[in-house]
């Protein structure tokens, strides 16, 4: 049922834009039919007559223009997009999954126009009467649709590839995502006013399970457990004031955790798996966030948030105790401890050629009292092109959770079994936090996690990628992949673009636990893991509106 309301939406935009204009919907002016000769590559006024004169040819026309070509059309009227004394573009898109080293709660400052998205849907409605007004406001509307499937040693479904994800479900073909932005981006490349933006994002897919942040749609993943749902993982606005230094960034709503390799959106990844490192990661923060360019060189980012994966309206929330204890003493307690008041702070550092980037980044940081997701990060990632076949992508972190409950005490087995702490099964019946496995002596410990993170990249081609990732992960205390174990896993995975436009990306990975079976489990059926390797195959496709 939500895929066709996903579809509609598409849709509707599609229709709406026909509204005001002629029975193609579009203005009688426009060519009806392109010269054979006409190349928008080559010529790019011809690019209207190339497309044609209704909605549904100038869609699908788009697709066929760039098909094999790594690039849109060049535009020979547009701006420059980038400023002149900033730091080359290290990477391209495609076959990158960027063209600026990764870093979230801003937008790329010193990089960024507005209108500057390549897109189908605003391509195909771009002389309706809504598309005019879109463009003349710098309002676009896109998205993506992302498919997949694997082939896996795991047998145990659903859920016997986790801790392995983000396909949990092993020898499965699914809906990972499909994906709507309606944005506006503030132009970070001017200095002299002030701009704005602002970004709704809408996801319905097998994805949701790893976005969900609690209180926020949760219920289809706390206490459904459904297999497909629907999140909005970014709902914000931004204002950006070139006058203070090389421009000062505002970012109010929901937005992306910094920093991190990986991202939660497919096509802003290398491979269609994420590593562990990523997965039981922070994920998204809900608050305001400042991103200062001191100079082309230095960027300094600075935020308060609620937490992470917390929403507002639980900061202060409280429930019944049904079992007062030690830990949880009162008759009330929180609802969720780690929904407080957390702050971010980061430093970014780019090499003068853009070759070299490194950023340093705490992030999360309160009590660190156990919470839904309540990780207080301290990390960097890590970027340097050797060339313009090679790069690497670094990444390092630890994390931890504080007054976790012990599962192997004695005190915190009465009081797990009585239901006298916050995540128990009257509040959450699936996919709860997991506890801690800390010696038994004491009642509640700190649950750390280490993490070190590799993936080397070679293009071999302006469309294809090949991507090398190798990690280690340690869970020191079980409280992250619910096994108390260390890990290794090593992948490989290529990305062929067919234009900017269609992308597929084929992989194998190996993982291995090195201390304890972590594989072919299933938690929420209380289903133990049996093996302590996988070998998973998968492939994905993204096709891109």
């Amino acid at each position: 049922m939500r895929k066709v309301v996903f579809s509609g939406l598409v849709a509707a935009v599609v229709i709406a834009a026909s509204n005001g204009a002629g029975a193609d919907g579009l203005p009688a002016s426009l060519p009806l039919k392109a010269s054979p000769s006409c190349d928008p590559y080559k010529n790019y006024s011809c690019l209207d007559a190339y497309l044609g004169a209704d909605l549904f040819g100038r869609f699908i026309n788009y697709y066929r223009l760039e098909w094999g070509h790594d690039a849109p059309p060049v535009d020979p009227k547009a701006p420059p997009g980038r400023r002149a004394e900033w730091p080359p573009t290290p990477e391209a898109l495609p076959p990158m999954p960027f063209t600026e080293w990764p870093y979230g709660g801003t937008t790329n400052l010193g990089v960024t126009r507005p209108n500057s998205i390549d897109s189908p849907l605003m391509a195909a409605i771009a002389h309706t009467g809504p598309g005019e007004w879109m463009a003349d406001n710098h309002i676009q509307i896109y998205g993506w649709a992302n498919a997949g499937g694997n082939i896996s040693t795991n047998t145990v479904r659903p859920g016997g590839n986790a801790p392995a994800a983000y396909s949990f479900t092993p020898n499965t073909v699914q809906l990972d995502q499909a994906v709507v932005y309606i944005e506006r981006l503030p132009d970070t490349v001017q200095k002299d006013h002030v701009d704005w933006g602002f970004r709704i994002s809408g996801i319905y897919g097998e994805n949701y399970r790893y976005t969900t942040a609690y209180g926020l749609f949760s219920n289809q993943l706390l206490r459904s457990n459904s297999y497909n749902g629907y999140d909005m993982p970014m709902v914000y606005g931004d204002v950006f004031i070139p006058q203070v230094l090389d421009g000062l960034h505002i970012r109010v709503g929901r937005y992306i955790s910094i920093p991190d390799i990986e991202a939660q959106l497919a096509p802003n990844n290398y491979m269609y798996s994420h590593s562990l490192t990523y997965t039981y990661d922070n994920y998204t923060n809900t608050g305001i966030h400042s991103t200062l360019a001191m100079n082309r060189n230095v960027i300094l980012q600075l935020g308060v948030s609620v937490g992470t994966e917390a929403m507002p309206w639980h900061w202060g929330a409280k429930i019944q105790n049904p079992f007062p204890n030690p830990i949880y003493p009162d008759a009330t307690m929180l609802k969720d401890p780690g929904a407080q008041p957390s702050l971010t702070a980061g430093i970014r550092i780019t090499s003068n050629d853009g070759n070299d980037n490194i950023n340093i980044v705490a992030t999360g940081i309160n009590n660190g009292e156990w919470g839904y997701n309540n990780l207080q990060w301290t990390g960097f990632t890590a970027y340097h092109k050797f060339n313009d076949q090679w790069h690497i992508s670094l990444e390092g972190y630890t994390l931890d959770q504080r007054k976790v409950l012990n599962q192997n005490n004695p005190l915190a087995q009465t009081i797990i079994a009585n239901n006298g702490y916050p995540f128990n099964p009257t509040q959450i019946s699936f996919n709860a936090p997991s506890f801690a496995q800390c010696p038994a002596e004491v009642v509640t410990c700190t649950a750390r996690s280490y993490a070190a993170l590799a993936y080397l990249n070679y293009q071999f081609s302006p469309l294809d990628n090949l991507s090398f990732r190798g990690e280690f992960y340690d869970d020191e205390a079980g409280q992250r992949t619910g096994t108390k174990t260390r890990y290794v896993e090593g992948g490989i995975g290529w990305q062929h673009w067919y234009s900017p436009q269609i992308e597929v990306r084929p992989e194998i990975s190996y993982y291995h636990s090195l201390d304890a079976p972590a594989f072919n489990g299933n938690s929420n059926a209380g289903i133990a893991p049996t093996r302590n390797y996988a070998v998973i195959g998968s492939a994905d496709v993204i096709i891109h509106f």
